[in-house]
């Protein structure tokens, strides 16, 4: 199923769009914006897998174990990203 809806991109997203269809790797703008769309909704249902994952991990591990979190200590998310490698 498709739904019709008028969009408006940045000229750097529009033109490289524009360059993926002339290349024959989309049909249209439309569709590069749609797989780039499911690409990204599939990445960050990946990661927030990955996260819960690891949250489910470290809170069966016996309380001696546990590393106490310091106010201030970061972005946590990043911090996860870097240590598992995460691309983008």
């Amino acid at each position: 199923m498709t739904v019709k809806q008028s969009t408006s991109f940045s000229d750097e997203a529009f033109t490289y769009a524009q360059t993926l269809v002339e290349k024959g790797e989309f049909g249209s703008v439309s569709a590069a914006a749609s797989a780039a769309l499911i690409h990204l909704r599939d990445r960050r249902e990946r990661e927030a897998t990955l996260f819960e994952a690891e949250i489910l991990r470290r809170s069966a591990l016996p309380a001696d174990q546990w590393v106490e979190w310091q106010e201030g200590e970061g972005d946590l998310l990043a911090e996860y990203r870097a240590q598992r490698g995460a691309q983008e």
